[in-house]
């Protein structure tokens, strides 16, 4: 492997012109087939297999105007005036008649004009009576409608008992994240229409919400602070440059291709997001890692920037590739898991990572041939000559060396602290977030609190249940009373309206709404008890609507957290035992990891559940996590946190290799990556940090949880519990069973068989030119 990589790493150095423009025309090509194909992304989080997903796929077939989001509009009147004042009412009912003239607005239910009374038999009459009971809504609050005058109503809108908040629901005839971008823009400037008269005008979330492009100040911010690592690592501004320069072509090409792809393939807005935060991120580590290699054999062996080039690729970029390797297998594996949108996120993701690595073995040798001998300087060269036999002793080594002595109370320290702040991980609760957790500031959050003071919480998210009839016959009005009584009584439920009858009668649809909101505990059990109520025979029962499937959602990805976590620890651990041939280091490096994501878990749920220093991080409420992001946080985490133990511990077995055993070889090797490896984890902090302060919720708890995680796991776990636990072991750290080492293959990552074949080669030149001159000599 190594002398491969030394020979693609010296032919690119070489052909750099070719390799340089082979890249530029497939970073050409991918902007070409961006400009063909624009980006078409969605929200929707689809989970085929889930209740609440085929409810609403029953829905859409059966009943498609009530397949679609429910949205709402509120309409605020002015301290010491009330909505239902005539100037106020005429103005909702104007904008009322706006909406529901568009397009993608389900029309309002139509009612038969009542028959006459006088002319119905006492059957017809007592039937017609049971009838309008049935459909009639019933709940603790009342539920007024809006009054024009004494005998018409304003369609759809309620108000509140004091009169100052109506609210309209709007029935859309798809799912909100399915309509076209904008196509919303008309219903609320409708609506918006009633501020003439005084009104303040609140829509709902899935009428206002909107998709930023991920990358903002914030982020490069990031990007910036990653350079000033970058300038003090390498001591050089040009060469600083050079892993920004190859980590933006490899997210470039990545995200580029995903974006490109996204007519073709159904792809959440976040997709490409979480690909742009690891892309960049691993592609500036791996390029740092091979550049700073290159420069140390240039200093410490005196080798020109050609040769120094290639035994870089072939030593460090060893270590790169298996290191993309783990993170691709880690993020590859969420597939596993079964959740479509969550496959096309990793696949996604997964392919930048493939991408960041083939840029560092091939487009970045190529870069350095263009800079040459300047990839360090004069000045650093006289200097590095009068030390280069000498030994060093560096704050790495000292401290190093003081993990070594106490390396018992290191480990029981680090385990502690760990343990103690995953603590809060135990009461973590998921969901998808909604309006009730978005900033005071925001119209979606003013609405939210306008309709719980109005007309209680439950108004926000109501859940929707689709009665079918099992034989396919007309479900009649004494059965819909009697669900809706049923349902009533049910604990958690502040109203039921019958809202809805299929064209054959055969699927009706009811609306609860709960007393609690959607994110609470209390909802949860209410769409359980639901699906368990023992209906009227011959009905089924289904329970849809966003909070039912935010729960579907929630519940899947907590149950495939543990499978997916055996799967990749699985493949992890076989390719750390194939590149370390060790037992030891897979198993520490695994453990290791349990540590780092259960702190990671527990402090993301401090912050965001709990609410702890919620100003510092630009949030006003707290709420529940994001129901994928322990799963799509634990991936990740995993395959950086293998980056990190490759890099470290691949430097430690070089130098155990190379004649330094047991304690000797974690000091030594410590002291050669521990520089290089917290440079690349304060550049993945920063890159992800700058995600912290996005306006989305769901970008913002996912870099945040990145940014701790490594944290956590390169500053304690990498560079203080492992050098700690690789000393109580010492030689014993790389123990491998004879049978075991027979089986598996010499990978040679450490690159020891290359560093030989180059020395043998090197002595049988000097030998050569000996002979030559013995033979000038006799001439």
């Amino acid at each position: 492997m190594s002398t491969l990589l030394y020979r693609l790493g010296k032919l690119a150095f070489r052909a750099r012109g070719r390799v340089l423009l082979v890249w530029l025309v497939i970073l050409g090509a991918v902007g070409v087939a961006i400009a063909l194909n624009p980006p078409q992304t969605s929200t929707e989080f689809r989970l085929d297999g889930t209740p609440s997903q085929e409810v609403l796929d029953q829905l859409t077939e059966e009943m498609p105007d009530a397949s679609g989001s429910q949205a709402s509009i509120v309409f605020v009147a002015p301290d010491g005036t009330r909505v239902d004042d005539p100037e106020a009412a005429a103005a909702i009912a104007d904008a009322v008649a706006q909406i529901n003239s568009s397009d993608i607005v389900a029309p309002p239910a139509q009612q038969e004009a009542p028959a006459d009374p006088s002319q119905m038999t006492p059957e017809q009459l007592e039937q017609a009576q049971a009838a309008a009971e049935a459909m009639t809504p019933v709940g603790d609050l009342q539920l007024l409608p809006l009054m024009l005058d004494e005998t018409t109503a304003v369609p759809g809108v309620i108000i509140s008992e004091d009169g100052s908040v109506a609210m309209l629901s709007v029935q859309l005839t798809e799912q909100a994240m399915d309509l076209p971008e904008g196509a919303t823009d008309g219903i609320v400037e409708a609506a918006e229409s009633a501020e003439d008269a005084g009104l303040t005008v609140l829509p709902s979330s899935s009428l206002t919400t909107t998709f930023e492009v991920p990358i903002g100040t914030n982020e490069i911010f990031g990007l910036l602070i990653a350079a000033v690592v970058l300038i003090i690592t390498l001591g050089s501004l040009v060469v600083a440059g050079l892993p920004l320069v190859t980590a933006l072509v490899g997210v470039g090409v990545g995200v580029g291709t995903a974006y490109a792809l996204s007519s073709v393939i159904d792809m959440m807005s976040m997709t490409p997001i979480l690909a742009l935060m690891i892309g960049l991120a691993v592609g500036i580590d791996y390029a740092l890692f091979i550049v700073n290699r290159q420069r140390r054999l240039i200093l410490d062996q005196g080798l020109s920037a050609h040769e120094a080039a290639g035994r870089a690729l072939g030593t460090a970029g060893s270590a790169v590739f298996f290191a993309g390797l783990t993170v691709i297998v880690a993020l590859t594996g969420l597939s596993v898991v079964g959740i479509s949108f969550l496959t096309t996120m990793a696949l996604i993701a997964a392919a930048t990572v493939l991408v960041a690595v083939l840029v560092a073995l091939t487009l970045l040798p190529a870069i350095l041939g263009f800079v040459g001998e300047r990839v360090v300087s004069a000045k650093q060269r006289e200097k590095a000559v009068g030390h280069r036999h000498a030994e060093r002793t560096t704050f790495a080594t000292r401290w190093a060396s003081g993990i070594a002595r106490h390396k018992v109370l290191v480990t029981i320290g680090t385990v502690v602290a760990l343990g103690a702040i995953a603590v809060p991980f135990g009461s973590m609760n998921l969901n998808l977030p909604t309006a009730a957790t978005a900033n005071f500031d925001t119209v979606e959050r003013q609405s939210y609190d306008a309709i719980t003071e109005g007309f209680g919480e439950g108004f926000n998210s109501p859940l929707l249940v689709v009665a079918s009839s099992e034989n396919g016959e007309p479900i009649d009005v004494a059965t819909i009373g009697t669900l809706k009584e049923d349902l009533f009584a049910l604990d958690d439920v502040s109203a039921v309206m019958p809202t809805g009858l299929s064209e054959d009668g055969a699927t009706a649809t009811l609306t609860v709404v709960p007393e609690s909101g959607p994110n609470d505990a209390a909802t949860r059990d209410l769409v359980e008890a639901i699906r368990a109520l023992d209906a009227t025979d011959g009905v089924e029962l289904g329970v849809t609507g966003e909070a039912a499937i935010n729960i579907d959602i929630s519940q899947v990805l907590s149950d495939a957290l543990v499978p997916y976590l055996v799967v990749i620890v699985v493949l992890s651990l076989l390719i750390l035992l194939l590149v370390f041939r060790s037992v030891f280091v897979p198993v520490t490096a695994t453990l290791g990891f349990v540590l780092s994501i259960g702190a990671t878990l527990g402090a993301t749920t401090a912050v965001f559940q709990w609410g702890w220093a919620r100003e510092l991080f630009g949030f006003d409420t707290p709420g529940p996590l994001l129901s994928f992001l322990p799963i799509i946080v634990t991936g990740i985490l995993y395959g950086l946190a293998m980056d990190y133990q490759m890099f470290l511990v691949s430097s430690m077995r070089e130098s155990h290799v190379h004649g330094h055993p047991g304690v000797k070889g974690v000091v030594h090797g410590y002291a050669m990556a521990s520089r290089v490896v917290v440079a690349a984890a304060i550049i993945m902090i920063s890159v992800f940090a700058g995600f912290i302060f996005s306006h989305d919720a769901m970008i913002k708890q996912i870099g945040f949880a990145l940014a701790i995680g490594i944290l956590f796991d390169a500053f304690v776990v990498r560079m203080m519990l492992i050098p700690a636990v690789m000393s109580i072991a010492g030689e014993k750290a790389w123990w491998l069973p004879r049978w075991l080492g027979r089986i598996l293959p010499n990978l040679d990552v450490e690159g020891d068989r290359l560093v030989r074949s180059l020395e043998a080669a090197d002595r049988g030149r000097h030998a050569a030119a000996g002979d030559d001159e013995r033979e000038l000599a006799k001439v």
